[in-house]
Parts: C-alpha cells; structure tokens; sequence
C-alpha cells in the first residue's frame, strides 16, 4: 500500500510567536527527588533529614534551623545529580508521570507544558538541578511519548513540519521520520540545569555574571543562575527570530516558577534589565508556589500575553 504523505500545518506561518521557560519540579511535575538537609534539634545536636522540592522552598534561606550535611551542598543534592549507575532525572520522572497516570493532582504547569508540546512552540526547561543537558532532553522525550495521545503527537508532528517548511525551507519530501522530526525540535529547544559543572563554567565566563556571582551569597546563587539561563533563552530566540527575517513580529516569552525567591528575582530582572534590551518582547512570569490555585498567578508582566492552560 502507497504511504501517505505526512500531514504538514502550513497555517503556523501565520502565528504569533510564543516561547515558554518552565521550571521543573513542582511546576511541571511532582517529582520523588529528596535533598539532604540537618535540622536543628531542640537539644542544639543537628539531625539529617530528608525534605522534599516543595519543602526545600520554603526553608532553603533557614540558615538557622537547616543546613546542608557537613556544610557541603553536594551532599545535599546528591540525588540531583547524573549518576554512573542511574540516569536519576529520567527514572524519577518515569515515577512521576506513573502517579500522575495513577491519579495525581497535576503540578501547576503540566498542561502549559503538553499545550507548548502539542504546537510545536520553541521552550526552555530551567531547574536548579545538576544534570546535563541531555538528561533533561531525554526526560521531556518520556514526557512526549508517555503524555501525548495519539492524536496530539499527530497534531504536534504536522506543527512542526509546518515550522520547518515555513523556517527552514523543507520540501515535502525532504521530511525526516516522525522521530527524527521530533528530535530536531527537541534540540532546537534549551534545557539549563543551573548547577550542572557545564553550565556552571559558562556562567563564570559570563563578564556580566562575573561580577554579580563575586558579590552574591550562596542562597542567592541560585536564583541568579535561573536569570543567567533566562537571559540565554532569550538571546537564542532573539537570534534565531534575526536569522529568519521575523524580529518585525509580536513576540512573547513566558516563564513559570513555583518557588517565591526565583519568582521575585526573575520579575525584577524582567523590569530592570531583560524589557529593555529586548524592548519587542513582551514578557510574562507566573507565579506557582500555591497549590491551591491550579494554574499560578500572574505576577509580572511586560507587555500582555496568556500562557497555554494559564
């Protein structure tokens, strides 16, 4: 029997161009991950604890109550890290996703996620994690594979080759498999594990970054290191958009978070720095540290712009 042509959504050309930064766990998934942190006893002797994303959250910046074993973070976030005998960011989102399958309330962000998936749109994953960016790459492949029905794969497939005729100048024969295709988007995407020793050198690097690191302490590290990931999000779609002839049109990037310190630094880089070098770009961040509100909160905007599912 004669294969049919793959279905191509020629329509995307006449898009807006939406972009999303997500925060992982707890945003996008409710992930088994544990930090190792002590506690002060009642006594003053300090006992080792095991604390979950959300949890750590709230008492990351409780120097006086919790610190890490030994002083050293490291060790805190030893299960936060690639390891040689498991791939830990893939198998506790495999866990993840098998509760969700079972029933779990989904985190704020899940279905913005499946939504920028489903259009093909261009994302960037930000965690203050320690894996590599391949580690992220494969887990958002499970989530692709594991989340999407048949339907909005086929959906997301014709999305994409859409973009890559309209972008890039792919004939209708000149189509990779649906995997292939699918892998491409994927790389055409970011994905910033903060405290992964990579992405740690380039920041280092960085001359404006440089000199912010030297003055931080260490609670704020973090924090800065999302804003470093953020701004080389922004860059790469701001090129990307250059070489393609399309800075004329509206363009809007959205960045999700449920940790309250991340969501303040990030606005206040928003205000202060990112909305005027990029004065085309309208900015949003929601805010999703409250689990009673199902989609977050927006907090700050540059511009207007709705995330999916928001």
């Amino acid at each position: 029997m004669k294969k049919l042509p793959p279905y191509i959504n020629s329509a995307v050309a006449s898009r807006d161009f939406k972009y999303y930064i997500f925060d992982w766990d707890d945003n996008i998934l409710h992930m088994p991950t544990k930090i190792r942190m002590e506690r002060l006893q009642a006594d003053g002797s300090w006992q080792e604890v095991e604390v979950s994303t959300a949890t750590f959250a709230l008492i990351r910046t409780d120097s006086v109550n919790y610190r890490p074993p030994g002083g050293k973070w490291e060790d805190a976030f030893r299960n936060f890290e690639d390891s040689p005998r498991r791939d830990n960011f893939l198998e506790d989102t495999r866990v993840a996703l098998t509760r969700m399958a079972e029933g779990e309330k989904p985190a704020p962000s899940f279905n913005a996620l499946r939504k920028t998936l489903r259009e093909g749109r261009l994302f960037s994953i930000v965690t203050a994690r320690g894996h590599s960016p391949d580690a992220l790459k494969r887990a958002v492949k499970l989530f692709v594979d594991s989340v999407l029905t048949a339907e909005e794969r086929s959906e997301m497939l014709s999305n994409l080759r859409g973009y890559r005729q309209w972008l890039d100048g792919v004939g209708d024969g000149e189509f990779g498999t649906d995997e292939e295709e699918i892998d491409y988007y994927l790389s055409m995407c970011r994905y910033c594990a903060v405290t992964y020793e990579g992405f740690k050198k380039r920041m280092a690097e960085d001359p404006i970054y440089q000199e912010k690191l030297a003055v931080a302490g260490n609670s704020s590290k973090p924090e800065l290191a999302k804003e470093f990931a953020i701004r080389d999000f922004v860059e790469h779609i701001f090129h990307m958009l250059r070489r393609s002839g399309n800075l004329n049109r509206s363009v809007s990037i959205g960045f999700s978070d449920d940790d309250k310190g991340n969501v303040k630094t990030v606005s206040r880089y928003i205000r202060s720095e990112l909305s005027k070098r990029f004065e085309g770009i309208k900015f949003v961040v929601y805010d999703t540290s409250d689990r009673s509100l199902s989609k977050g909160r927006k907090v700050c905007v540059s511009g207007q712009m709705n995330l999916p599912g928001f």
